[in-house]
């Protein structure tokens, strides 16, 4: 692992200068899909590839699934107005209820997933789903937004977790995105949610922005650069990469908190994504571990590390 050195700012073009939107709402439509391949890509260079190779079947039925999905329901004026008032994401993760559209989500989920090859144990965690009554399965949901999963029930998590994502970014795609707020540093505007990685755009108008990827809803917002994603300090931040690697990857390390959170450089390479190059970029998490840090971002695919 090395250290990158003085935070430094990427330069800017004359003529680029950024004037980002707060957020970009996702497109579910398209997003799982993308991710997908995204995985597959990874996986034909990396030692995690049976698992990458895994979770974008994950991806494929997260996209396959939402053709003809019952609509979500979607925050009432009252409820948006009651959030900008008192400073709270507009959805609801701690008051989650599973209506029809979710529990059709899991159930299409699950059912599919029975023909992804995978291990025994995930196998297991698949039937052991589809058979849970309504209060099991609302139980797994809202252990799953808690980010606090069972250690008896992890493979559990991850497909709860891949149908949640659905469902919330579908969710968030029916926002009105003029009406989004911050809340405060290290959650996620739309679903109060941690984020997965932050990512350097290249967009139009956004040029060297970057962006916090939400891990639940998948929406992004800006968050200025050399300033901590998780506790908002801007002392002390400190940038590490494997070494000899090609520099789109890096842990920006706060040394208030003690906590990290990768940031990827997606104007060099659009191609990144900030839940599946978090999972390829499992050995920065290691080094990061061994070097006395703690993870400050949360991927539900990579439970249990």
């Amino acid at each position: 692992m090395s250290q990158v050195g003085t935070p430094r700012h990427d330069p800017i073009s004359i003529g680029e200068a950024a004037v980002p939107s707060f957020v970009k709402l996702p497109e579910p439509s398209v997003l799982f899909e993308r991710r997908a391949w995204r995985l597959r890509t990874l996986a034909l260079v990396s030692d995690l590839a049976p698992y990458l190779t895994f979770l974008a079947g994950i991806c494929d039925i997260q996209h396959a699934i939402q053709n003809g999905l019952p609509p979500v329901t979607p925050p009432s004026e009252e409820a948006m107005a009651r959030a900008r008032t008192f400073g709270m994401p507009p959805l609801d993760r701690a008051g989650f209820v599973a209506d029809a559209a979710f529990e059709e989500t899991l159930a299409r989920l699950v059912a599919r997933a029975e023909a992804l090859d995978m291990p025994q144990g995930a196998r297991d965690a698949v039937t052991r789903i589809a058979r849970m009554d309504a209060p099991a399965r609302l139980a797994l949901a809202r252990a799953a937004l808690a980010d606090s999963p069972e250690a008896a029930a992890l493979a559990e998590h991850l497909f709860a977790a891949a149908a949640l994502q659905v469902h919330f970014s579908r969710l968030a795609h029916d926002l009105d995105a003029a009406l989004i707020e911050a809340v405060r540093d290290g959650l996620c505007p739309c679903c109060g949610g941690p984020p997965v990685a932050s990512l350097v755009v290249g967009w139009p108008g956004a040029h060297a922005t970057r962006y916090c990827a939400c891990a639940l809803c998948q929406s992004l917002w800006h968050h200025v650069r050399i300033k901590c994603a998780v506790c908002g300090s801007t002392e002390s931040i400190s940038y590490e990469e494997i070494e000899a690697g090609p520099g789109l990857v890096k842990a920006e390390n706060c040394g208030k908190c003690g906590c990290y959170v990768k940031i990827m450089h997606q104007l060099n390479d659009p191609e990144l994504d900030p839940v599946a190059d978090d999972v390829a970029s499992l050995g920065l998490d290691l080094l990061m571990r061994d070097a006395g840090a703690r993870r400050g971002a949360v991927n539900p695919f990579l439970v249990g590390y």
